[in-house]
């Protein structure tokens, strides 16, 4: 990853904080701890009529405790990956909940893709199971493993489950494939670790239990991973938004007011598309993070005029450091001769390196390639170096 713009960082060695967070824990573990001190708060809500679908802590731990037995009776072992051909939405999130209770490993799938690219991710990743909905179920490739449709009323119709297994940091949390732009797509192997260290004593964003985050990015998309753990992690409230691709602007900005949504990510294109045509559907966001490529100077400045109670955030990094390696908390006085927004410097317990074509650090200011390290790092990419 040349780096091309080296003023974005200020030497060519940078460590973020060694914040203390439980790296040895499963997600599980955390989510029950969540669980075990909030169980009536509200974890994941659905928009509709009436205040749309709201579960507690104590609900969704209980579906996809279910689910994650009836996976385990279906076959799914530690580390097996579970195929998630489902759109944007409360079941979805419990069945990515189930599996990693199950101590597989979920593969998250797009809907949008071609069949053969989502029967390839399949084979790839050795998926024993593909968990589906009625959405879903048309887009799923013929697989050498087993469908399960997720119908309304599924989790009516499964036991309550027994004594689930204990998993540990290093397990693996899910498997992303990267986008193959510049070869043959890679599946990214991301422990539960590296979640952890995101969502949990970071300082990039503030998340507890006020943290209401909604979740708009595609689940293959690793901006959701923050969208779903952060959340859920924290004691917040994950508030999924109801529809799929681009948001209506009208329907977006009606869902961030009235669910209060403290938290959103957007795209730096579709951000700039919203600062251009319809802002103030943003202002009532405390903390909007922005990324995926590099942001407009322009579009950042004239948010900062018309967000003035909402805190902007430069997100960086790749699929394999885990959603972000590096982030910027933007200053509302940007200097007039600013040509590009800094990616800033590494969060928690992350490192990064500008090093030359020997691998020796460079000098401040010089070009060179970007490499990153830490906790946040994935354990490799599926059957490959």
């Amino acid at each position: 990853m040349n780096t091309r713009e080296p003023e974005r960082m200020s030497t060519s060695k940078e460590l973020g904080p060694l914040n203390v967070y439980p790296h040895a824990s499963s997600l599980a573990a955390l989510f029950a701890s969540t669980v075990r001190a909030s169980p009536d708060a509200v974890a994941l809500v659905l928009p509709g009529e009436n205040g749309g679908l709201r579960l507690t802590y104590r609900q969704v731990d209980e579906r996809s405790n279910k689910l994650a037995a009836e996976v385990i009776r279906r076959g799914v072992t530690p580390g097996a990956c579970v195929g998630l051909c489902m759109g944007r939405g409360i079941d979805t999130i419990i069945a990515m909940l189930a599996v990693i209770k199950a101590r597989g490993a979920y593969l998250p799938l797009d809907l949008a893709y071609p069949a053969e690219r989502l029967r390839f991710m399949l084979d790839d990743a050795g998926a024993k199971i593909v968990l589906t909905d009625p959405t879903g179920l048309p887009r799923v490739p013929s697989h050498p493993g087993e469908t399960m449709t997720l119908s309304p009323g599924w989790d009516e119709a499964l036991p309550e489950a027994s004594m689930l297994p204990e998993g540990k940091g290093d397990d693996l949390a899910y498997v992303m494939f990267t986008s193959g732009t510049t070869g043959q797509p890679k599946g990214v192997a991301i422990p539960h670790r590296a979640i952890a260290r995101l969502v949990l004593n970071n300082w990039f964003t503030p998340l507890d239990a006020t943290t209401v985050f909604l979740a708009l990015a595609p689940i293959s998309f690793d901006a959701a991973t923050l969208e779903i753990w952060g959340p859920l992690l924290n004691g917040g409230t994950c508030v999924v938004y109801p529809k799929g691709g681009v948001p209506d602007f009208d329907n977006l900005g009606r869902v961030l007011a009235e669910y209060k949504v403290t938290h959103l990510w957007l795209t730096a294109s579709l951000f700039n598309l919203i600062v251009d045509e319809r802002p103030a559907v943003l202002q009532s966001v405390r903390e909007l993070l922005t990324g995926g490529e590099a942001l407009s100077v322009p579009h950042v400045k004239r948010a900062l005029v018309v967000l003035p109670r909402t805190q902007l955030v430069n997100g960086y990094g790749p699929t394999e450091s885990t959603t972000f390696a590096c982030c910027y908390r933007i200053p509302r006085a940007l200097p007039d001769d600013l040509q590009s927004i800094p990616i800033g410097s590494p969060i928690a317990n992350t490192s990064v390196f500008i090093l030359d074509e020997e691998r020796r650090l460079t000098a401040a200011g010089q070009e060179g390639e970007l490499y990153i390290g830490g906790d946040g790092l994935a354990a490799g990419y599926v059957h490959r170096d």
